[in-house]
């Protein structure tokens, strides 16, 4: 067909509202990556007019999704009125199973932790953790003064890796019955939303990413050493999770020689320390802390024990520097929060495995790096479903 003979066709009414709504979103991405903006200035870093700006920002508005924050008074010119994101939109739920602890908390929109709790995990069956879990996540949505219905999307974070297809987990081999085919959706259906499930490993990794000692690396790995032993990776600010999402289960790995330990979790863990200090000569009741403590008050047997684990936490460090080329690489989890006593032996050891040394530090979240991460990605979700769920409404 000639050219002249092209008719343009009439807008269609869909096509109008998918316009406004890729505007609208395009304006609070813009607000919540770089702040508050005014009307102009909106138009300048968007190029939308600035007779389209103001309408989606009025829609955004009216659907209670941003809201003015204060006024710019330029040199020359009009003030201009502020706008910004309202965190206040939606919340969004993180948790963290582990063996010893439950913790879960409850973030708005700008993924501020408003409410959080940390419960001792006493539960004795898989069905008395999933109990477990939703008892507490009603009670911090309850104290922390948030509608339930304005919690929109979850996250939990576990051992082991989530079958979507089966529904269940699998691997969290610390955690008996946790991987019952049913619990996370039985848990989703009693509080009323979505729940995403995550490897522990991978959500502390972009826990300290976003908001800890990760963030700008290029491609840095998280060493979980707590009760079992993990990894996760982070390049260019994303997961790496693999084909089956197995890509980080280091503690599969085989440890050399035929006798115990047989795998890297068996070497380097929790229980591991404990293990090397027995052998040393330790006696009583310890855990891995006590071993620590001991270790910084001197006891000779705690020492060597400490000194074995940080020559281990090497190789594992040492495998991942091979592997994946990391700049940085971050000690977190139980056993890596007394990195103090654990770099000098990590760093002795690594010079002697092998010349790809990366930095090695400690997490700076702490025991919170796996809920951070938890939050971090159920606020990905949950931006979207009340974008949609409000603009929708309005």
């Amino acid at each position: 067909m000639p050219a002249s003979d092209v008719v343009e066709q009439p807008e269609q009414p869909w096509n109008r509202q998918r316009l406004r709504s890729t505007n609208e979103r395009l304006l609070l991405d813009r607000l919540r990556s770089a702040g508050a903006a005014s009307r102009a200035q909106l138009a300048r870093d968007t190029g939308l007019s600035k007779p389209t700006v103001s309408s989606a920002l009025a829609a955004l508005a009216a659907a209670g999704l941003v809201h003015e924050v204060g006024t710019h008074a330029p040199e020359r010119g009009r003030t201009a009125v502020l706008y910004a994101p309202d965190p206040a939109a939606g919340y969004a739920l993180g948790v963290d199973v582990g063996r010893s602890w439950l913790r879960v908390a409850v973030a708005d929109l700008d993924g501020s932790v408003i409410a959080r709790t940390d419960v001792r995990n006493r539960a004795r069956s898989s069905g008395a953790m999933a109990d477990l879990v939703v008892g507490a996540a009603r009670q911090i949505v309850a104290s922390s003064g948030v509608d339930p219905a304005e919690v929109v999307h979850g996250v939990v974070g576990t051992p082991g890796v989530y079958d979507e297809k089966r529904r269940r987990v699998r691997y969290a081999m610390h955690l008996p019955g946790w991987g019952r085919a049913g619990l996370i959706d039985r848990m989703g259906e009693e509080l009323g939303i979505p729940l995403e499930v995550h490897n522990d490993a991978n959500l502390a990794a972009l826990g300290e990413y976003t908001y800890g000692v990760g963030a700008g690396s290029r491609l840095f790995a998280y060493i979980l050493i707590g009760t079992g032993l993990g990894m996760g990776v982070v390049a260019e600010g994303k997961l790496f999770t693999g084909a089956h999402g197995l890509a980080g289960e280091i503690g599969f790995l085989p440890w050399p020689g035929q006798q115990k330990p047989e795998t890297l979790e068996d070497a380097v863990s929790g229980v591991a320390v404990v293990e090397a200090a027995r052998t040393f000569g330790m006696s009583g009741q310890l855990t891995a802390k006590a071993v620590f403590d001991a270790a910084r008050h001197g006891n000779p047997a705690a020492v060597k024990a400490v000194q074995l684990e940080g020559e281990r936490i090497a190789h594992t460090v040492a495998a991942a520097a091979a592997v994946l080329d990391p700049d940085l690489v971050v000690l977190g989890g139980g056993v890596g929060h007394s990195v103090d006593l654990l770099l000098r032996p990590v760093r002795e050891q690594l010079r002697a495995l092998t010349p790809l040394r990366p930095k090695v530090v400690p997490s700076r979240l702490g025991e919170d790096a796996v809920l951070l991460g938890a939050v971090a990605t159920a606020l990905g979700s949950a931006r979207d479903m009340v974008f949609e769920r409000r603009s929708a409404a309005s």
